[in-house]
């Protein structure tokens, strides 16, 4: 330790919020160079060459193969899928005398186009490729140290195959290596159904592991293990689904409710007149149009938010210029009377089918309805899932319960299909007949760099880290207590050093003329899994002192034990 470039901290810097942020920083694993933007020293830099060890075995154990694309893609690329679009505040753009680039946030363009000048048969398929590259995002707003960065390092592995069948398997088999991986890595994880987002695709799953300063939710059953992302959960229907309103037999009513485009400036109005409503009371209308510019109009109760990727066939919310063009329409007050005499589709989660009557917009600037009741004063064409779930509601699959759980992500698996092999030219190959088909493709992610801050999070305790032995810088940190005042004890200390290394275990030899209590309050921070102390009065014992980390166990030990036990 008197030649490791380490300085250890007493105080977490002002802007760590999270745990593991505050530790990776005061243990010196990492400093911060500037906002989402970290450089990793040399303890750092060991946990992730561990880290990426594992996952590399995994992945060439999966049948993967390691290859290396290049960080800069040209523009063209992502124009071609239209992420260049979909994609947008977050990619970093770069002008080079070669023309358009931009950082690569992630390879699925890069790699299709690279595979599909590869790939001409399909006896070249099936086909794995991997790599471990920097990724660039310009997030808005990077947070809790290592775990949302501007630049990172990711695992990312492909698959291509000739059919939706073959994809299928080979999902699996990178399904089971990422549970693998997760659990090598010391993680409590939970597969859970997700949203595909801007990769695009159908089937996927995100690794979720629960965490105070998670920016994500999943749902989950108990009974059945049914398990969610929000955003792609589903509830079931309420055996006992029971009206929310005032009965089937409400008159509608038109209130002037001025002041009021927003679901609780309604319900704070209501109450101020003497009327005890809930948002769940109220019908929340969005508009939407989808990829042909049909409009729609999607109803959930106002407690819930809207899905939109749910609806299908590219549909987006309205924006300004959308309204503008459509002035017959009262913004903040729609409601679903008549919405398809004004050319809406009119689609509705099923939890509209159980509640009402409901409290909704009157269509006029400043005006609401009450008693609005399903098939006396509206219409559904089609029940759509398209609302958010909430605590408690019915499990999908069975008769329990769905509870909310607080997570980060770990990794990210995507069945894409045909995706980008439709949309990439040359991503093609001739099957059995001679006839050309796409590849189906499949896409695996896992943030090396923000596994750190992820195995941080779930190992440490008041004193500092506690790393697992299997990402571990070093297995044993040594302590020489006393070493600079007792020649005996640094002979001691220095011998047991040369036994342990010789049998191949990793020591961080804390040689330093500092004293034990330092040393100890050190060996806690950086959290190796075991610290081994020798001073004058375990040399008189014949003993060291072993401490297991993660414990906290203290036993006294001959060497020879020691070493055999490490062995």
């Amino acid at each position: 330790m008197s030649r490791l470039l380490l300085r250890t901290l007493r105080e977490a810097p002002g802007d760590a919020e999270a745990a593991s942020h505050q530790l990776l920083v005061r243990a010196g694993f990492i400093r911060r160079l500037s906002s989402g933007v970290y450089t990793f020293l040399p303890l750092g830099f060991k946990l992730v060459q561990n880290i990426t060890a594992i996952v590399r075995e995994e992945m060439d154990r999966a049948g993967a193969q390691e290859m290396l694309m290049p960080v800069l893609a040209p523009i063209e690329l992502l124009q071609a899928t239209g992420r260049d679009a979909i994609m947008d505040d977050i990619l970093m753009h770069l002008t080079a005398k070669g023309g358009d680039f931009v950082l690569g946030p992630t390879h699925e363009e890069v790699v299709t186009t690279t595979i599909g000048g590869e790939v001409d048969s399909y006896r070249d398929l099936p086909l794995n490729v991997y790599q471990v590259q920097t990724k660039f995002r310009d997030e808005a707003r990077p947070r809790f140290g290592m775990m949302r960065t501007r630049e990172f390092i990711m695992k990312d592995a492909y698959s291509f195959d000739a059919d939706a069948e073959a994809m299928n398997r080979s999902y699996k088999v990178m399904y089971d290596a990422y549970c693998k991986i997760f659990d090598r890595l010391g993680l409590t994880y939970t597969p859970v159904v997700a949203d595909s987002g801007a990769i695009g695709g159908d089937v996927n799953h995100e690794f979720m592991v629960a965490s105070a300063i998670g920016e994500d939710f999943f749902v989950q059953c108990a009974d059945c293990g049914y398990a969610a992302n929000i955003e792609a959960a589903i509830a079931g229907e309420a055996a006992d689904a029971a009206s929310t309103g005032g009965g089937d037999s409400e008159e509608m009513v038109v209130h002037d409710t001025p002041d009021t485009p927003t679901i609780d400036s309604l319900v704070e109005l209501f109450r101020d007149r003497g009327r005890d409503i809930t948002a769940a009371q109220t019908l929340k209308c969005i508009t939407l149009k989808d990829a042909d510019n049909n409009m729609i109009l999607a109803l959930v109760p106002g407690d819930r938010e809207v899905l939109v990727g749910r609806v299908g066939n590219g549909a987006v919310a309205f924006d300004e210029a959308d309204f503008a063009a459509h002035p017959e329409l009262a913004k903040g007050y729609i409601g679903p009377a008549d919405a398809q005499a004004k050319s809406f589709r009119v689609i509705a989660d099923p939890l509209v089918r159980t509640g009402g009557p409901w409290i909704t917009g009157a269509n006029e600037q400043g005006r609401h309805a009450t008693g609005v009741t399903l098939d006396r004063d509206f219409t559904v064409d089609e029940y759509v899932a398209v609302a958010s779930v909430a605590e408690g509601d019915p499990c999908p699959n069975c008769s329990g319960t769905l509870a909310f759980e607080q997570a980060v992500e770990a990794g990210h698996t995507f069945q894409l299909g045909l995706t980008y092999s439709q949309k990439i030219d040359g991503a093609e190959f001739a099957d059995e007949d001679g006839k050309l088909g796409q590849m189906y493709m499949g896409c695996y992610g896992i943030g090396i760099s923000r596994m750190v801050a992820v195995i941080a999070e779930l190992h440490h305790d008041d004193d500092g880290l506690a790393w697992p032995a299997a990402v571990a810088p070093y297995d044993v940190h040594l302590l020489g207590l006393g070493a600079g005042r007792s020649e005996e004890v640094r002979d001691a200390t220095a011998k047991l050093y040369d036994q342990l290394t010789e049998a191949g275990i990793k020591v961080l030899y804390d040689d330093r003329d500092a004293s034990p209590g330092v040393m100890f309050a050190d060996a806690d921070l950086l959290g190796m899994p075991k610290i081994v102390a020798i001073g004058r009065k375990s040399l008189e014992k014949g003993v060291v002192e072993l401490k297991d980390r993660s414990t906290g166990d203290r036993s006294e030990v001959t060497p020879e034990e020691l070493l055999a036990s490490l062995s």
